[in-house]
């Protein structure tokens, strides 16, 4: 039972703030903006993955495993990116990634990472946003889990420089890497990605499939709302890191 990749969602005790940052920061369109759960999308003709913005009162813990890799079309449009987002809050921190590497690291006004990337043709096309990143302690097993579970083609795979990425179908938009870590998953995610099935599909059969992939349910407050508001299924992927099922559309 096939499924796809629909968003990328970020725990917040600020929706509404925090989407308009990344809003401003994208050049993208605050769809809605709510108190509870803020959407923010690519301007029409761009590609890209909605973003949306959960309220979540739970504290930060240590790097996050999935971030944002934000495109750049020269050296100087990089610089003025970077100093565009200085400049509306977002801060330098290191993350270990050394002194000379040509991208720059960065977090959000609530210290969420996020990189901004020297032009590379390999993201030619990508619109604001080059890669969906996730941490991965064996990159190449967990894309190809995320392969059938977003949907996409596997492009390269992890040699030697530990890095496998997913393109999405239609041949646009960022891509969805895995990037080596040597740290496995250990607190819940503040960004995950949520993943559908088609119209007329059957949520039950799409979650049965994912599970005999590797994926196991796990709990992370969802049993609080009742159960009629409850349209999703929880998941964890093969390293723990958890992901939604919503329902087909």
């Amino acid at each position: 039972m096939a499924t796809r990749l629909t968003h990328l969602v970020v725990d917040t005790p600020g929706p509404v703030a925090l989407a308009g940052w990344w809003a401003d920061a994208l050049g993208w369109v605050v769809e809605s903006a709510d108190p509870a759960e803020s959407y923010v999308v690519p301007p029409p003709g761009e590609p890209g993955v909605p973003l949306v913005f959960c309220r979540v009162d739970d504290v930060k813990h240590g790097k996050n495993r999935v971030h944002l890799d934000l495109a750049s079309s020269s050296p100087e449009a990089q610089r003025a990116t970077v100093d565009r987002l200085v400049a509306s809050g977002a801060k330098p921190v290191d993350i270990g990634q050394g002194d000379d590497v040509p991208w720059t690291v960065l977090a959000d006004p609530e210290g969420n990472e996020l990189c901004v990337l020297e032009p590379r043709p390999s993201y030619a096309g990508a619109g604001a946003v080059a890669a969906v990143v996730v941490d991965a302690v064996d990159p190449a097993a967990l894309a190809a889990f995320w392969a059938e579970a977003a949907g996409w083609a596997r492009v390269t795979e992890a040699d030697g420089s530990g890095v496998a990425a997913l393109r999405a179908p239609s041949g646009a938009g960022p891509l969805l890497e895995f990037v080596r870590t040597g740290e496995p998953h250990a607190y819940k995610n503040r960004w995950h990605l949520d993943v559908a099935g088609y119209a007329g599909d059957d949520r039950d059969a799409a979650v049965a499939h994912l599970e005999a992939l590797g994926a196991t349910r796990t709990e992370v407050g969802q049993s609080e709302s009742p159960p009629e508001e409850v349209t999703w299924v929880v998941l964890k992927d093969p390293e723990e890191n958890e992901f939604c099922v919503l329902r087909p559309r």
